[in-house]
């Protein structure tokens, strides 16, 4: 069993962290349960792909992977992800999302994945994107 991924929108810090506590993770806005890939090892990639900035520089917005809960070594862990994520996704096509998924797969981080399934997710977590736009964020939710 691996690492389980939970992606979804909320107003602020405090709404994400009020869903994430309960354990129904009673989502007003119907995003929950998009599962997917680990923040850590694919949004920067992919946010540098879309919005043509450097990987370092993405990674250095304070939002980007931020853990926003007290969490146990073992976790779960609650990150942000940053608005230019957001909106780089809300705006991509299809074309560019494959683009992307191709740029992680081709880094030491892509495990063998297949471009055109990390696509779908890409997809999927742009579907959340522009939901969310503009006046929600997204987070990650993250459990063992």
């Amino acid at each position: 069993m691996g690492n389980i991924y939970d992606y979804y929108a909320a107003t602020d810090d405090t709404q994400a962290l009020a869903l994430f506590e309960g354990d129904a993770l009673d989502d007003p806005f119907g995003t929950i349960g998009l599962k997917g890939a680990d923040p850590f090892m694919l949004l920067g990639t992919v946010e540098a792909h879309l919005t043509g900035v450097a990987a370092e520089q993405v990674e250095a917005d304070p939002r980007f992977c931020a853990l926003l809960n007290d969490a146990e070594e073992e976790g779960p862990w609650l990150v942000s992800l940053t608005d230019s994520l957001r909106d780089a996704l809300a705006a991509a096509t299809p074309k560019h999302l494959l683009g992307a998924a191709t740029a992680w797969t081709r880094t030491e981080d892509d495990g063998g994945a297949d471009p055109a399934l990390m696509a779908d997710f890409l997809q999927r977590l742009g579907e959340l994107a522009r939901d969310a736009a503009p006046g929600r964020r997204v987070y990650c939710g993250m459990s063992l």
